[in-house]
């Protein structure tokens, strides 16, 4: 029973502390005894039931939803804040915008009348500012009738690229890493050449330390999906497109962000998307209609590719796993077992899915967290429930092990669920006292329900965070192809030779800036003499980020993965239309004709954050240079031999569109299911998956060059 009698620092400020057995408590439902809820010296499941048995419907109903809240200092109009501007009070009414699916309240009113205290953070101030945004959300939950506290969440914030609605909503205020894909390239590589993957645990480790400054105590982190359909446009997210890497990183994440068990300095997890969301129909995703199939053309995969992360996650005790919102398809796939058992599909988005929560997840994986929905899936994304009233889909996704839906409000929907007796209360308080349990783990009704500001910005400032970062940034660069050891540019090939810097991008106007940062780190280097006129340039270092599709909104046709420009497509309805992933593409060839042409040498990198195809591009490069969201400097540092290139694949680059080719039928000629290092396996003899350079080099996962 006694978990603790060592005395917290406690702070109040809208309730009272009480003493007893010269002890102090927090009273927190104002009734001036101590309640088991009260007792920090009692387990946090102990804990949690005492609290549920408190608590009414309203108050549990309010615990079962998670909805996204701005920060005050979001609102242009500070006549709709509280707290000096901290809290965002402003109304939205239904259908304004896209998110608002129900009518949105202010903050104060959502906590201490809707009874919210899941929220999740989208908005990018400072450490300090998000502390002091967190301290006033519990200061007004402090006042409610049991003061329970309020728990934020946020998408990963720790890593470098461009951001996306419900991906990557933060960057650049927290230590800046290169994307999961490029950390996921470096610790490979540190394992191709002897080592380990301890900088995935390092990454972890720093990361929670700055979290946990700020008081955002939950992850929606890290994506345990292995890659096996290359048009996914969530690629970027993952860790790429080996189970058995994915698998220990997982591990490791929630090792390094929860710890041994989750306490009162860990950063609890949420590993997504389960069962795997790389399963897609020719990359279409699930958020929005034509991507809501996951497909299992292939015996066993399942089990042997996608399962396993879970499995890992499950292992190392992440706090929650929230599955996708597709549905298995039941006429595109083969049968699929799971320990020597057949898997019914049933096709329903897996958050409604019963037989895998429960069988899978649960009973077979050993799962004891709780489930958190994806973000919209009794609205927008309720997959195979579509013809149900919204009620319905809450009990349906409830009952099949559902405890918390993200992103909504809608108290009413689920209130009608469980008057109508479609919802248990057996299971309304089970789902309490799971989401209660962690809440008490965290420490948030205790010590930890107010941060320091000040302190919040220390941590996150710390240089050697910053400094590991930087180093994981050089290491993840991956060099393909390397001809007539054009890399590494050492002094001696430096000598009187004058450097060309240009970025492309598939927007002109980011193009042009990220062209004056790269130049102006080129720069700060010292390294290179330096031309902005790339006629009279003996070297080109030329980077390029293509861009394809947009998760949110399904392309035409096929997504591109092809890097080019106004290229003609066919349209799912057979219409043409046309297509740019990356835009100056006669000017790319331009400049590297040109140099060239005086013998100079073309280096290119490619920001992998889909397998572009690269046969537009390879030809035209000396060298050939992979990043993942990777700094520019740390890539030139690479280049000129700075640093040794340590980094690999993450995943297999494809040779052309003839192997990701969709037949007349809908299927592909490599299947979906199947990380591309394996596809070879399943296809038409003639066939070969991987990308070929001109050297030969094969661009399949775990390729990377060294220097000799």
């Amino acid at each position: 029973m006694n978990v603790s009698q060592k005395q917290p620092e406690l702070q109040v400020r809208k309730k009272k502390l009480i003493e007893v057995d010269q002890l102090q408590f927090k009273d927190l439902n104002n009734n001036g005894k101590l309640d088991p809820y009260e007792d920090w010296r009692l387990s946090p499941k102990e804990r949690a039931e005492n609290l549920v048995s408190l608590m009414n419907i309203d108050e549990k109903i309010g615990m079962m939803l998670i909805n996204s809240r701005k920060m005050g200092l979001a609102q242009e109009d500070k006549n709709k804040t509280s707290h000096n501007g901290v809290l965002d009070e402003s109304v939205i009414e239904k259908g304004e915008t896209i998110f608002a699916a129900s009518k949105i309240f202010g903050t104060t009113h959502t906590i201490q009348n809707m009874h919210l205290r899941h929220f999740i953070l989208r908005d990018n101030y400072s450490p300090s500012e998000m502390a002091e945004w967190i301290n006033a959300m519990n200061e007004v939950a402090e006042e409610t009738r049991l003061g329970i506290p309020v728990l934020v969440t946020s998408n990963s914030r720790n890593e470098n690229t461009e951001a996306v609605f419900g991906m990557n909503d933060a960057i650049g205020i927290f230590s800046t890493w290169p994307g999961t894909l490029g950390l996921a390239a470096a610790a490979q590589g540190d394992i191709k050449n002897g080592g380990d993957a301890s900088l995935i645990s390092e990454f972890a480790r720093i990361a929670r330390k700055e979290w946990d400054a700020t008081g955002i105590r939950k992850g929606y982190m890290y994506m345990a999906d292995v890659v096996t359909d290359p048009r996914w446009q969530r690629t970027y997210g993952t860790f790429g497109e080996d189970p058995e890497f994915i698998s220990d990183a997982i591990g490791r994440i929630i090792d390094e962000f929860q710890g041994s068990e989750i306490g009162k300095n860990s950063i609890a997890m949420t590993t997504k998307h389960f069962p795997g969301g790389g399963a897609r129909e020719n990359g279409f995703d699930p958020h929005y209609a034509e991507g809501k199939w996951n497909l299992y053309p292939t015996p066993g995969s399942l089990e042997k590719y996608h399962l396993p992360p879970f499995r890992a996650a499950a292992e190392h005790g992440t706090s929650s796993i929230m599955p996708y919102y597709s549905i298995p398809s039941i006429k595109k796939s083969v049968v699929q077992e799971f320990e020597g058992n057949d898997i019914p599909f049933e096709e329903v988005g897996f958050a409604f899915n019963h037989y895998f929560i429960q069988h899978i997840l649960r009973e077979r994986l050993g799962f004891k967290g709780y489930i958190n929905s994806d973000s919209g899936i009794v609205n927008n994304m309720s997959w195979g429930v579509e013809d149900r009233s919204i009620a319905e889909r809450f009990a349906k996704a409830v009952n099949a092990g559902t405890d918390i839906v993200a992103d909504s409000n809608d108290i009413e929907n689920l209130k009608i669920a469980v008057s109508k007796g479609w919802i248990s209360e057996k299971r309304i308080n089970e789902a309490n006292v799971r989401l209660l349990t962690e809440m008490f783990a965290l420490g948030i009704f205790d010590e930890r329900t107010y941060n320091d500001p000040e302190q919040a910005t220390a941590v996150v400032s710390t240089k050697e965070h910053w400094d590991a970062a930087y180093e994981a940034h050089k290491k993840s660069v991956t060099v393909l192809k390397n001809s007539n050891q054009t890399l590494p540019l050492t002094a001696d090939k430096r000598n009187g030779k004058k450097v060309y810097v240009e970025v492309f991008h598939k927007e002109t106007e980011k193009a042009t800036s990220y062209t004056e940062q790269a130049r102006n780190e080129a720069k700060e280097l010292g390294i290179f003499d330096l031309t902005d006129n790339y006629e009279e340039a003996d070297t080109a270092i030329l980077f390029l980020q293509p861009k394809s599709g947009a998760y949110f909104d399904a392309t035409p046709g096929l997504l591109e993965l092809e890097i080019c420009e106004d290229k003609v497509l066919s349209a799912v309805d057979g219409a043409l239309y046309q297509e740019t992933t990356l835009t100056g593409m006669d000017h790319l060839r331009e400049v590297a004709d040109s140099v060239h042409s005086r013998g100079g040498k073309v280096v290119i990198s490619v920001n992998i954050i889909l397998p572009w195809i690269l046969g537009n591009v390879e030809p035209l490069a000396d060298a050939l240079v992979a990043g993942y969201d990777t700094f520019f400097k740390a890539q030139m540092e690479v280049m000129a031999g700075n640093s040794q290139p340590v980094g690999v694949l993450p995943l297999t680059l494809p040779a052309s569109d003839d192997v990701i080719a969709v037949r007349m039928d809908g299927s592909c000629v490599s299947p979906n299911d199947v990380p591309g290092y394996d596809k070879d396996k399943y296809m038409s003899e003639g066939l070969s998956y991987a990308y070929k350079d001109s050297d030969g080099n094969v661009y399949k996962l775990g390729h990377g060059l060294r220097y000799e």
